[in-house]
């Protein structure tokens, strides 16, 4: 009777130390990526600091240019910048200052980086937030209809023109779009300014003045658009054609179901999960996904405060908005992660 039993007992064992784990999966999965996101955060903030002090150019010559300075003077700006210190000394004071949340202050406007950040946060989220929405409503909307009429004259059409934008650089697209839409072609005037965020003398009101600032934000929004949109139709277009001959939907086809309802109700959901990850992936990138677009229109966002604090040098800044910039792609890859494991049941298995 004993040998009877053993073998039922080691398998209520074995199940037990199955489920054990799988409780404690989530937990290990979670911690294991917010290591790996804390470990790629600290290489940021490493990298940046050094990097930049790589580049050419002396902020206190900069600063001092076209005045006449002793040589004390520039000695005792110097060390009023903290620039004079060892490098080693310099990064354990800005790393002290990045724990409690202080980025430091800017050499070129005096305030501090973390003030002048959340002022131009706003401007590029309403630029590239908007234009991202947009780019997947559209780039979903032609995948499907590409991959459900694959071959056809659309599909060629849609596929060929995505790919045309997608591999076109950024700056040289939104040169164009200004030269067409802002300044005029011939006799044709711009329809549209040439850049900001609003006019320089805004009309009153607060409807008048949305909608002044939505007339600046058509160039620039619609050049991101034409860049990224391609990426979400590419995905779903391939995602969709891999599920087109699936049993599950000649099953649905054999039900009666109609053509629309089989692509809606049951190709489209499964196949939506490639696209979900690449959203969420492309989600950190809203933030600094901007920069040439911001450069061309002076969109005054993070994108275009960085490349003015690269042209100074301002080092503060730089290194606050390199921070913001990578980390928000960091915790938007780790929200990815988490978010497709959720949604995928064989990532939960895995």
């Amino acid at each position: 009777m004993s040998d009877l039993l053993t073998p039922g007992n080691q398998l209520t064992e074995e199940a037990g130390e199955e489920q054990r784990p799988a409780r404690g999966g989530l937990a290990r999965y979670l911690a294991s990526k917010l290591a790996g996101a804390l470990t790629s955060l600290l290489l940021v903030v490493l990298l940046g600091f050094f990097l930049f002090r790589m580049l050419p150019g002396d902020p206190v010559q900069t600063m001092t240019a076209g005045r006449e300075v002793t040589a004390e003077q520039i000695a005792e700006l110097r060390e009023r910048l903290g620039l004079s210190d060892p490098l080693w000394r310099q990064f354990l004071d800005y790393l002290g200052g990045l724990l409690q949340g202080d980025f430091g202050d800017s050499f070129r406007y005096g305030r501090p980086v973390g003030d002048i950040i959340l002022e131009r946060l706003g401007p590029t989220i309403l630029l590239a937030g908007t234009a991202t929405v947009l780019a997947i409503l559209l780039g979903l909307w032609l995948g499907v209809r590409s991959a459900w009429r694959h071959g056809s004259r659309f599909d060629r059409t849609a596929t060929g023109v995505a790919l045309t934008l997608w591999s076109v650089p950024t700056f040289w697209l939104g040169l164009i779009v200004l030269m067409v839409f802002a300044v005029g072609v011939g006799p044709l005037p711009g329809l549209f300014p040439t850049g900001g965020i609003r006019s320089i003398d805004p009309p009153p009101g607060l409807l008048p003045q949305v909608l002044d600032v939505a007339h600046h934000l058509v160039l620039p929004c619609l050049t991101m658009v034409a860049v990224i949109f391609a990426q979400y139709q590419m995905v779903m277009r391939s995602s969709l054609l891999e599920e087109m001959g699936s049993d599950y939907l000649t099953t649905a086809r054999a039900k009666g179901l109609r053509e629309d309802l089989v692509r809606r109700r049951h190709a489209v959901p499964n196949a939506l999960l490639p696209s979900v990850t690449l959203i969420f992936l492309h989600l950190g990138l809203v933030v600094s996904g901007a920069i040439m677009v911001e450069t061309v229109f002076s969109w005054p966002g993070l994108g275009y405060l960085m490349v003015n604090a690269l042209e100074y040098p301002d080092l503060p800044l730089m290194q606050g908005t390199f921070i913001v910039l990578a980390g928000t792609v960091i915790v938007m890859n780790v929200l990815a992660d988490v978010v497709y494991r959720f949604l995928d049941p064989r990532v939960r298995a895995a």
